[in-house]
């Protein structure tokens, strides 16, 4: 008989009202009533963005994340377990892994895609456009180098602790015909 009393002590009218909310699925509903201020709540679906608390948020897969600068690397950088394009699981091998990077799909894919353009006599544009698209990627990679070069200090501290200062003519100058030749080899096509 004790333990009738203890139990209903345990639970109060509002941890009962919470369990019956839970069980017949009404898991949002409210158990009391409360006075004073409210936080205004605003409903987010799958896929929405928002600004909160001075972040940018958004919802992934029912979870709430935050979306930061490195989203864009990470997705580039993620091989996904079937290929965009055909819906088809992607073996994990060097080549799909390549050609997702470069087309955002399988080799297989790939393969129709480029027999398409065959077919179409549109080769020689898309292969134009292939080779300076990486010719302008490793130009650009020369140009940061460059500039990183053209920032570097010219004194060195050697092993034994003296400073040496190493000079090779006018830094400059040659920063200034190297990064003309580089504009002249951007505007120029190959192939």
């Amino acid at each position: 008989m004790k333990e009738q009393s203890s139990l209903k002590k345990e639970f109060s009218k509002r941890d009962v009202q919470r369990m019956r909310n839970l069980i017949s699925g009404k898991s949002g509903e409210r158990t009391a009533v409360l006075s004073g201020w409210e936080n205004k709540t605003e409903d987010h679906k799958e896929g929405d963005t928002w600004e909160e608390g001075g972040r940018r948020w958004t919802i992934k897969n029912g979870i709430k994340q935050t979306v930061t600068k490195l989203d864009r690397i990470k997705s580039l950088a993620h091989f996904p377990l079937s290929c965009p394009s055909c819906k088809q699981a992607m073996q994990v091998n060097e080549i799909n892994k390549k050609m997702y990077g470069i087309h955002r799909m399988c080799f297989d894919c790939v393969i129709k895609m480029e027999d398409e353009i065959k077919r179409k006599g549109e080769w020689d544009d898309y292969a134009k456009n292939i080779m300076n698209s990486n010719k302008n990627a490793s130009l650009e990679d020369f140009e940061r180098a460059l500039e990183t070069w053209m920032q570097d200090k010219d004194t060195f501290v050697s092993e034994d602790g003296d400073i040496e200062s190493w000079k090779g003519g006018d830094k400059k100058k040659m920063f200034e015909e190297i990064k003309a030749n580089l504009d002249k080899l951007k505007k120029t096509d190959i192939y």
